[in-house]
């Protein structure tokens, strides 16, 4: 029975937010209280399941969330990434733009604010799509989408690949090793099939692409901060670039035996993020004034509190999950022998996420529940914790398509119609979701 009520409490949440329109936030509550209630655990444990595991998520997350939306709000005000990507079009040769954007989008600034990232490098790929080629504009399209999805969930500091660590317990900097190497690797091939989809005809340009008010509007905004009062390339990636060296240096230094409590201190993901943001709020008051930073770090605050409800409550669901026992039961169908978990644990995991991404449309949301999910029964199972959060990680890429807000962005700032948008960015989700599944496979041997 705890199977079943877990299984009407995912169904629950996917008919809420699909079926009725209802707020994640409201669904992911609605459906906690369900299975706490309805598996037995009692209206007491239900209730402190659900607040404790809100409260043991923020703790281990909810700074690195806050600093780091912050930052990405800071740096767009300063107008920080367009410096960033149109630095990379004027170094990179045309035909190899589309490679570089997305090894960018998923190493150099990683994508904390994935519409921020949107909105700033869809005007140039835009403008730099004709030195690409005829199929330019979907390929940089392609490009941008599979560079930014990578860098959310594979790479620190993305949302995603935070949240996924933070649920499983996986030091951000364990992450970090694997999530460097499979995320960017994952963006170049899937770019390369992808062009090779492109040059066997998959593009047609007279129902694939259109104009849009939004499209104006955003290269009309793209404008707003000058070139000469943005802050130069070496200053736009100090933010980032250097807490993502200190949570490195600080994984190595473990990893190798020779961290002390300086090195550690130096290493913790808080205090990386929180430089990252200092230095990002210093050079906004320096580039764009007091009255405009504070006017960004306000917009940064009000999107930073739904996400942390979201995350938090993920979180609940994961609790009161662990709370009814279910990790005894699906721990079971992994007793069969010694070297089948290890694949059906992976296979389980990228599908669970994959099937919730599916229905609810948001990677965010589809990996933090799928990692509430799976959560309870890391320790019934014989594979590492960060393979299983890599897993995740691939599944919620899977298929992003029209119930996602960032697919209508997305294919209204490039110029795309509906089934343009389909042809890009469901298309890159979808390859990138599968190339990144064996490759997470291959990390298992060696985790």
């Amino acid at each position: 029975m705890i199977v079943l009520h877990t299984t009407i409490a995912i169904v629950l949440v996917i008919l809420l937010i699909i079926r009725f329109k209802v707020d994640p936030i409201i669904s992911l509550v609605l459906a906690s209280l369900y299975l706490g209630l309805a598996s037995g655990i009692g209206f007491g444990k239900a209730v402190d399941a659900i607040t404790g595991g809100f409260g043991d998520i923020m703790a281990k997350i909810g700074l690195l969330i806050g600093f780091g939306v912050l930052m990405g709000a800071l740096l767009h005000a300063m107008g920080a990434f367009k410096t960033m990507v149109e630095a990379l079009v004027r170094l990179v040769p045309p035909g190899r733009l589309p490679y570089a954007l997305a090894m960018a989008l998923a190493t150099i600034f990683p994508s904390i604010y994935v519409d921020v990232q949107v909105v700033l490098a869809a005007p140039v790929a835009r403008s730099s799509a004709p030195f690409v080629g005829t199929r330019g504009l979907p390929f940089l399209a392609g490009a941008l989408g599979t560079g930014i999805f990578c860098g959310y969930v594979f790479v620190i500091p993305g949302l995603a690949a935070i949240s996924v660590a933070g649920l499983l317990k996986v030091p951000l900097g364990t992450y970090l090793l694997y999530g460097i190497v499979i995320g960017p690797l994952t963006a170049l091939v899937t770019v390369w099939l992808f062009g090779r989809l492109l040059a066997m005809g998959w593009w047609k340009a007279e129902r694939d692409e259109e104009q849009s008010e939004a499209l104006v509007e955003s290269e009309q905004a793209d404008e707003q901060v000058p070139a000469e009062r943005r802050p130069s390339l070496l200053l736009s990636l100090l933010p980032i670039v250097v807490p993502l060296l200190m949570i490195a240096f600080g994984a190595f230094a473990e990893l190798l035996d020779f961290s002390n409590d300086l090195i550690a201190f130096i290493g913790d993901a808080n205090v990386a993020l929180f430089l990252g943001l200092v230095g990002a709020y210093v050079m906004a008051r320096r580039f764009i004034g007091t009255a405009a930073t504070n006017d960004a770090f306000a917009d940064g605050l009000h999107t930073t509190g739904e996400i942390l409800l979201v995350t938090g409550i993920g979180g609940s669901l994961g609790a009161v999950i662990k709370a009814t026992g279910l990790a005894k039961v699906l721990g079971g169908l992994f007793s069969v022998n010694h070297s089948a978990p290890i694949v059906l644990s992976i296979l389980l995991a990228w599908v669970i996420a994959a099937v919730l991404h599916l229905a609810i449309g948001s990677v965010s949301v589809a990996a933090i529940t799928a990692a509430g999910i799976v959560a309870p029964i890391l320790g019934s199972i014989q594979v590492a914790p960060v393979v299983v959060g890599l897993a995740i990680a691939s599944g919620s890429l899977f298929a992003l398509q029209v119930n996602s807000n960032f697919f209508w962005m997305f294919k209204s700032l490039l110029g795309l119609s509906t089934q343009g948008s389909l042809k890009t960015m469901t298309t890159v989700t979808t390859i990138a979701s599968i190339v990144s599944l064996p490759l997470t496979m291959a990390a298992a041997v060696i985790a």
